[in-house]
């Protein structure tokens, strides 16, 4: 997946994404579970919205993510904000040499992006061996609900003087899965033309049991499971499904 130049469109896209919500959630489970360590490894961090949160809500922070352009943004930002944010280029099915952290996270759906079930499992043993013993892994995914009842045969548009899209959502090849073919329009400020960019993004989960599992067998002790950042239990309806888990 490309993400060249959807980099520097996606803060303008993603103005109302919940990002204190998350953080909220990560103060409520290190409270919770008295994680009194603050080094936290945020994987597929993006342009480091949340990682630059949870910088100045006082963690030490690095952040992972595969694509380049998007670390270009977040260590812009952070300069900007003159703090702290070591950021690598790895993918999280192969994490590499980043030492052990008291907190990792992989949130936004990131994990959704993943379309092998060998990748998942091996993200969940990669984050296992870079996690501190008794530290806490917190992610989330799509729910089914959300991918075949919401998404697929679905088509949202955005009109707007910067930034236009047609997202357009279509079933993906292997169960639980979707394809998001995305065309935007974006103003160029110098020339007041409009230039069109495309982009595909393919996603993919599974059933909170087939998860469980497999965490399970990367030697995790799956803690809580709750929806929709209501800390409540997931229901037929739930949206998006948050799992606490932790290094035994």
């Amino acid at each position: 997946m490309s993400y060249e130049r959807f980099a520097y469109m996606y803060d303008y896209l993603m103005q109302d994404v919940p990002y204190d919500g998350w953080l909220e959630f990560v103060d409520k489970q290190a409270k919770a579970h008295s994680i009194q360590g603050k080094s936290v490894l945020d994987i597929a961090c993006g342009t480091g919205e949340l990682s630059l949160r949870l910088v100045r809500d006082g963690y030490d922070v690095t952040g992972v993510d595969l694509s380049q352009d998007m670390l270009m943004v977040a260590q812009e930002k952070a300069l900007e904000m003159n703090v702290k944010l070591n950021l690598f280029q790895q993918d999280m099915s192969k994490l590499d040499s980043l030492g052990e952290y008291d907190l990792i996270t992989i949130f936004c759906d990131s994990l959704n992006y993943l379309e092998d079930e060998l990748d998942v499992e091996n993200t969940f043993k990669s984050v296992f061996a870079h996690l501190k013993q008794g530290g806490l892994f917190l992610f989330d995914v799509h729910s089914i609900f959300k991918m075949t009842q919401i998404f697929i045969n679905k088509t949202y548009t955005l009109t707007d003087d910067q930034v236009s899209y047609i997202w357009d959502c279509f079933p993906g090849e292997v169960p639980n899965s979707v394809e998001h073919e995305l065309t935007f329009f974006v103003k160029d400020e110098e020339t007041n033309q409009y230039e069109r960019v495309e982009e595909l993004h393919k996603q993919r989960t599974y059933p909170i049991l087939t998860l469980k599992e497999w965490l399970k067998d990367a030697g995790f002790e799956v803690l809580e499971i709750s929806a929709d950042f209501t800390g409540e239990a997931p229901t037929d309806h739930s949206e998006r499904i948050f799992f606490t888990c932790k290094k035994k």
